[in-house]
């Protein structure tokens, strides 16, 4: 009998079973995915049950750790005693700098709440740093475990409860109960609203307060209205400023009251400025594509701008997601006209990932599995409705975007100041499903935009390195949506004269950066080349004290042409369809 003739121990029966078994074994994994996707769809539970585990199996580890929390808990105890003693001292555990939940001095100058603070601070970091150092996992698992923890934790704060926040217990017994009565009205306002508000909707109004740049809208179709603004200088540069804003949320966060509107200050500036203001869609727009946000609108946009401006070419300016769009577009473009002829001259991007290897805090969400149910989800209703992606950003920083808001409010009775950046925050946007699947899986999951050809784009396979115009980079250092190293990135991708610019504070206030006096923020910036590292191009970056936005402006009027007579309004061709805001950023 031949080697291939030969029957397996347990003859043609048991090699069946054998493969039985093995089937089955690889269904039950299967399965068990199935499970967890449906109980568990943010992978909420799984992280923290494997960390427990995998301490379990590592018992030199294990006994490692205890030894280490053994002397820091002997240390806090003999601190406490001394402090019930009588004896002052320096507090043995101290709040994060960033940390505001503790900033009353009630907190550290009367001893139980002194001492509450330091061992709830003192539970919540040994927990945090065993996670973070579980053997066995891999850092993403490390990460997501450490994540859910600290939701569970923040909402254990001894801050969130009225009997063990004096600072709660004093307001109340000031105001005779009222600020726990206002209190209670917050609580009922907010469940009614189905969100903890940070902010009233009734003190803002879209066209009145905000965003009240004048201007036209001069295009709409089903995915987009262009505005385009009326000048303010009496000369203005002939290339126009073609904004690409992120749909995630509503254009205005870029003209906002006066004083904080990049757009005004453009147009101060003598610039000609477009911005993109998505349609909010509902579920007939389900199968709305990425392919569609680019051909019909950024590419509808540019073409727009340019006949009205009759400018042969433009810059396009992209935000956040926008800014993602933008460059799959320049690829695009690159790709469909010879390089001279390509329509968009140079571009800036504010906070845009390209390369999501590393995205951030977000990728807790984002695993095969939630991305799975979630677009069962969008499937079934034709959209992400934006309160739950807001939600989801929420999380990421909820401490001071949730359970400030809790306390301020139901505790302490405070309604919440007016501010317009918050305001934006609340007023979201819904996903369309085929757009929005494609977003997660080709880019958060495949990471496909800085792989070579792997993406099928309107008809053009998408190449960043085909992008040569010069471009205007910034990024922000507190980013938690899109991490600064993680933006530049992009660098080592596209070719071309690069300047890049790190700005002080996070995603928004990053951007939204007004100069004013005396200066709040600061920047460093300096060219950036292929082949950098992020740290080392930080290293020979030149530090200013203000708002990047005058250097932004510097930069862009010497791309965009000396300036002339400002271009009209509106066109024979493209005449005023709405005024400024539009019509689009009113949809609910």
């Amino acid at each position: 009998m031949s080697a291939q003739q030969e029957t397996p121990v347990g003859g043609r029966e048991g090699a069946g079973i054998g493969a039985a078994l093995s089937l089955s074994a690889e269904r039950v994994k299967e399965l068990r995915k199935g499970i967890e996707s449906l109980f568990d769809p943010f992978g909420m539970v799984a992280p923290l049950a494997h960390a427990h585990s995998a301490w379990w199996l590592h018992p030199v580890e294990l006994a490692e750790l205890w030894t280490r929390y053994a002397g820091d808990f002997a240390a806090l105890q003999l601190h406490t005693a001394a402090r019930l003693a009588g004896h002052g001292g320096p507090d043995a555990v101290q709040p994060q700098a960033d940390d505001q939940r503790f900033s009353d001095p009630v907190w550290t100058r009367e001893n139980p709440w002194d001492l509450l603070k330091q061992w709830y601070l003192f539970l919540t970091r040994h927990v945090q740093d065993a996670l973070f150092q579980t053997p066995g996992l891999s850092p993403r698992e490390r990460r997501r475990a450490a994540f859910w923890w600290r939701q569970w934790l923040n909402a254990a704060a001894p801050t969130n409860f009225l009997l063990a926040n004096p600072v709660a217990m004093r307001k109340a017994a000031e105001t005779r109960g009222e600020s726990l009565r206002c209190g209670y009205e917050l609580f009922m306002e907010d469940l009614r609203a189905g969100t903890v508000r940070m902010t009233d909707p009734e003190d803002f109004h879209v066209g009145r307060n905000l965003a009240t740049t004048p201007g036209a809208v001069i295009f709409r179709n089903r995915l987009l209205e262009l505005v385009h603004y009326a000048p303010t200088a009496p000369r203005v540069r002939p290339t126009p400023v073609v904004i690409v804003t992120p749909w995630i949320n509503k254009f205005y966060v870029l003209d906002l009251e006066p004083k904080k509107s990049m757009v005004r200050f453009l147009l101060d500036q003598g610039f000609d400025v477009y911005i993109t203001s998505w349609k909010n869609p509902g579920p007939e727009q389900a199968e709305t594509s990425f392919d569609d946000y680019l051909a019909r609108g950024v590419d509808e946009a540019v073409r727009v701008a340019r006949a009205v401006s009759g400018a042969a070419k433009a810059h396009a300016v992209g935000y956040c997601i926008g800014g993602t769009l933008l460059a799959t577009y320049m690829a695009w473009l690159n790709r469909r006209h010879p390089r001279e002829d390509v329509p968009v001259a140079h571009w800036t991007l504010f906070a845009t990932l390209v390369d999501f290897q590393s995205p951030g805090d977000i990728e807790v969400f984002l695993d095969e599995g939630s991305v799975r149910w979630l677009a069962d989800v969008m499937r079934a209703r034709g959209s992400l409705d934006g309160g739950e992606m807001a939600a989801t950003f929420r999380l990421l920083r909820a401490n001071p975007l949730i359970w400030h808001y809790v306390v301020h409010g139901w505790l302490y009775g405070e309604r919440p100041a007016p501010h317009d950046v918050l305001y934006w925050n609340m007023d979201t946007t819904r996903m369309p499903y085929r757009m929005h699947e494609f977003y997660l899986r080709e880019m958060y999951l495949r990471n496909a935009l800085v792989k070579p050809n792997a993406l099928m784009l309107a008809g053009e396979p998408i190449d960043l390195a085909r992008i040569h115009q010069p471009l205007y980079q910034v990024a922000t250092e507190d980013d938690h949506i899109a991490p600064w190293r993680q933006t530049f990135r992009i660098n080592g991708y596209v070719t071309g004269h690069k300047r890049f610019v790190l700005s002080s504070s996070g995603h928004i206030l990053g951007i939204v950066n007004p100069p004013v006096k005396p200066a709040r923020r600061r920047y460093r910036v300096g060219p950036a080349h292929r082949g950098q590292a992020a740290d080392a191009g930080q290293a020979t970056a030149e530090a200013h004290e203000g708002s990047w936005w005058e250097d932004w402006s510097a930069w862009l009027a010497a791309q965009c042409g000396e300036p002339g007579p400002p271009p009209a309004l509106v066109t024979e061709a493209f005449p005023k369809l709405a005024d400024a805001p539009g019509t689009y950023v009113l949809e609910r």
